[in-house]
């Protein structure tokens, strides 16, 4: 899963993997559901080289931001699928939990068959870090940080892969 965040003087991208996730069907054959879960530990820098990246992924897996080692994993549950009148178009809501907090995710969707019977689930997800209390360097919560302030949204692109 690849990951942006965003600041006054630029921005910064990596990845983060998957450890788990599904997509459910129910028994018309109809996309009903799903969910994924991130491991945060795994979270990584991709715009920057070696000891600045390292220390940004070492930032972004503490407690200013996702404290990794208290909350290894996040994870988001589909609660509803909206078809959106064009095959493998939806709208996914869903329930978003970081750091021990939990607040809903609306997003679209697409969901394309692939060879050997395989699913390709794709979407754009984006987050309001403040949501969930990651504050660090948020001009949302602290004055004063002027080309110092990071802020709140950041985006998520996620791809899921499943087989029927």
């Amino acid at each position: 899963m690849q990951w942006t965040g965003y600041k006054v003087t630029g921005q910064h991208s990596g990845v983060v993997n998957i450890k788990s996730g599904s997509l459910l069907y129910d028994d018309k054959g109809f996309f009903s559901g799903g969910s994924f879960e991130m491991d945060m530990t795994t979270i990584k820098v991709l715009d920057l080289q070696g000891d600045m990246a390292g220390k940004l992924e070492g930032h972004l897996k503490s407690d200013d931001f996702f404290g990794s080692a208290n909350h290894p994993t996040a994870k988001f549950v589909i609660t509803k699928v909206v078809p959106r009148g064009k095959p493998g178009e939806y709208k996914i809501i869903g329930n978003l939990t970081i750091k021990s907090t939990t607040k809903e995710v609306k997003f679209d969707a697409l969901l394309t068959e692939a060879a050997g019977g395989k699913i390709v689930a794709t979407g754009d997800i984006k987050i309001d870090r403040s949501d969930f209390d990651v504050r660090y360097g948020s001009g949302s919560y602290f004055d004063g940080l002027g080309d110092k302030t990071i802020y709140d949204e950041f985006d998520l692109k996620v791809k899921l892969t499943a087989v029927r």
